[in-house]
C-alpha cells in the first residue's frame, strides 16, 4: 500500500473520529439513489439543523468506532452509507426524518447516541422529542408551577382577609 492511500485512510479514520467525540450522535444513512441536487440539498438542511453529513468507507467507520471505543454497528455498515453527525440530539435525526418523507431514496438504518447503538424505530422516535431549548422550557415551567400557585394562594388569602376597597384599621 502506498503512503499517500494509507494517509487518506488514517485522515478518514481520524475525521470520523473527530466527528463521534465532538457529536453525540453519529445517525447511519443510506443514500443510494440521491441525485447531487438532492443531496447537496440534504447537506444545505442539516447545516441549517446544526448537523454535517460525511461519506466515509465502512471499513473505515468500523476502525474508528473501534478506536473511540463504541459499539459495533454489525449490519448497519453493509452498502454504501452516509453518516450525519449532529451536536443536538434531536436535531439532526429531525431534519432526516422530515427529509426521508419527501425522498424515499434516503433510508435511515440506525444510529450510535451517546455509546448506545439505536434501530431506525428508535432514530425516529428520539427525532420527535423536542430540541434543547424546549426541554429547558419545559423544565423551567415545572419548576415554576408551584411557586406560581402558592403565590396566587397567598394573594387570594390577603384579598380574603381585607376585603377590597378598606383601609386597615389603626390603633
Amino acid at each position: 500500500m502506498n503512503k499517500q492511500a494509507l494517509a487518506n485512510k488514517q485522515g478518514q479514520v481520524s475525521a470520523l473520529d473527530k466527528g463521534l467525540k465532538e457529536n453525540p450522535a453519529m445517525v447511519i444513512v443510506s443514500y443510494q439513489g440521491l441525485t447531487v441536487a438532492e443531496m447537496q440539498e440534504l447537506r444545505k438542511t442539516l447545516k441549517e439543523s446544526g448537523a454535517s453529513v460525511g461519506v466515509y468507507k465502512n471499513t473505515m467507520a468500523r476502525r474508528a468506532l473501534k478506536e473511540n471505543g463504541d459499539p459495533d454497528l454489525g449490519d448497519l455498515l453493509n452498502g454504501p452509507n452516509a453518516f450525519v453527525f449532529s451536536k443536538d440530539i434531536s436535531k439532526g435525526p429531525k431534519a432526516l426524518v422530515k427529509f426521508s418523507r419527501y425522498h424515499e431514496a434516503l433510508v435511515i438504518k440506525g444510529a450510535v447516541m451517546e455509546g448506545k447503538v439505536l434501530s431506525k424505530d428508535e432514530v425516529v422516535a428520539v427525532s420527535k422529542l423536542p430540541d434543547r431549548n424546549g426541554m429547558l422550557s419545559m423544565l423551567l415551567s415545572v419548576l415554576q408551577a408551584p411557586v406560581r400557585q402558592f403565590a396566587a394562594t397567598v394573594q387570594a388569602i390577603a384579598d380574603h382577609k381585607s376585603p377590597a376597597g378598606e383601609a386597615p384599621a389603626a390603633n
